[in-house]
């Protein structure tokens, strides 16, 4: 059972920096680290404050240098806004300086005012994505490689730095849509999937539509390494609690408001926060999240993760303006205790922990 923690770089406002937020990141990294969690993994968003990293891979490069055991992901590279030769070299580079570190995770994107800005049509964007992910997975089986199809043509190609892990790292699909994960499934790639601000009602939709793909392709969902994004946090503090709740609720609103296309913003820069269609009260969005106690967080986690069934679970850290000395606290407990308890409950073993 694998653990992560998801940074996404979320500016609330001015009263932030870009420098403070990306420099949070890099501390919360580093505790993430020290504490002993699998993973790292870090968005990719352009032109908004919803999130700042621009490239998820120059942030694995970045902090490869910075940490010691860590493994370090894109979640995710966005394949449209990209040209697959380019992510090709910097993946390999990423992944040559981190001594082969990088989780690789991509996917097709969704908010149009970002593929606007790049000239891409976000129409095209699910058929970009299949094409690119050949291309990637051309270009790291293969010493030269060229390729056809209809939103590029690449002559005879060769990708001057290979990555460490080979034939290459594992490659994350995140996406809700049944196709793509029929994909990941068949091609043996991971998934990631998130039940957003619900509760278990979700978790439990989630895995049923995961099985029926699965079964779709011959294939068993238990098979294939599924890793869950959740907004999760423990403390006796009923403050602390709900101002992590209401800076999900803020990001949630955000997001929502950038998919729909409904956003809006004063200075092209500040998306406004505005409620969320049938947006759940404060309250019941603490009910459907693993938030409170040490021991009804791990209580939680545990059946989550026995409807679900990933085999990782990244938690997402960086919400909003929330504190930055309080969240490398929240961290730590996390490493010294919630993970080492939700191992026992499951029983994993301290042998198969450290593998």
């Amino acid at each position: 059972m694998e653990f992560g923690i998801f940074i996404l770089m979320s500016q609330r406002g001015y009263h932030q920096t870009s420098d403070q937020v990306i420099r949070n990141a890099v501390e919360q990294t580093v505790a993430a680290d020290q504490a002993g969690f699998n993973t790292a993994w870090y968005a990719e968003h352009h032109f908004s404050n919803y999130g700042l990293c621009p490239s998820p891979l120059m942030m694995v490069a970045h902090m490869a240098a910075q940490t010691k055991r860590i493994r370090l992901g894109s979640a995710v590279c966005v394949l449209p806004m990209y040209h697959p030769a380019r992510l090709l070299a910097e993946a390999g580079f990423a992944d040559s300086v981190s001594n082969g570190r990088l989780e690789f995770g991509v996917g097709s994107g969704y908010q149009k005012f970002e593929f606007d800005r790049f000239g891409v049509k976000i129409e095209e964007a699910p058929e970009i994505f299949n094409e690119f992910l050949d291309i990637l997975q051309l270009g790291m089986r293969e010493k030269s490689f060229q390729y056809g199809g209809r939103h590029l043509r690449m002559p005879e190609t060769s990708i001057s730095i290979r990555t460490r892990q080979s034939p290459m790292p594992p490659i994350w699909l995140a996406t809700g849509n049944p196709e793509t994960q029929a994909r990941a499934i068949r091609e043996g790639h991971n998934l990631f999937v998130t039940a957003l601000l619900n509760g278990t009602d979700k978790l439990q939709q989630l895995r049923d539509g995961l099985v029926k793909v699965a079964a779709g392709e011959g294939r068993d969902i238990d098979d294939t390494k599924v890793g869950l994004l959740r907004c999760a946090y423990a403390s006796d503090n009923e403050a602390e609690i709900m101002s992590y709740v209401e800076n999900a609720r803020y990001q949630r609103r955000v997001s929502e408001g950038l998919k729909l296309r409904r956003a809006r913003s004063d200075d092209g820069f500040l998306v406004q926060e505005e409620p969320g269609l049938n947006e759940p009260s404060l309250d019941q969005i603490r009910a459907n999240l693993p938030v409170g106690s040490v021991d009804y967080v791990v209580e939680r986690l545990v059946e989550e993760i026995r409807i679900l069934r990933p085999k990782h679970v990244a938690i997402q850290t960086q919400v909003g303006d929330f504190d930055q000395k309080t969240m490398l606290r929240q961290i730590e407990l996390w490493g010294s205790r919630i993970i080492p308890a939700i191992r026992r409950e499951l029983g994993v073993s301290a042998a198969q922990a450290a593998a």
